[in-house]
């Protein structure tokens, strides 16, 4: 190779270097964000499954006012 053929493949080798350290950067940064949507998916499913949890005591507590009130056959 002459040496205007050598110094052309070094520019485009800094550039495409250039460009994966970019690229790399926001990898990463959606990787942060990644984790913060799965931390937010994992927090919903908790609260869910609470949620649930108060309307079955809810539920259990409905059926022994109504048994109570006899507005239910036992």
């Amino acid at each position: 190779m002459n040496k205007e053929t050598e110094h052309l493949v070094l520019e485009h080798l800094r550039r495409i270097r250039d460009v994966l350290d970019v690229m790399q950067s926001d990898i990463q940064d959606l990787k942060i964000r990644m984790t913060a949507v799965e931390e937010n998916v994992g927090q919903l499913f908790v609260m869910a499954a609470a949620a649930n949890k108060r309307m079955d005591r809810i539920d259990e507590r409905l059926g022994r006012i109504e048994k109570r009130l006899d507005l239910v056959e036992a």
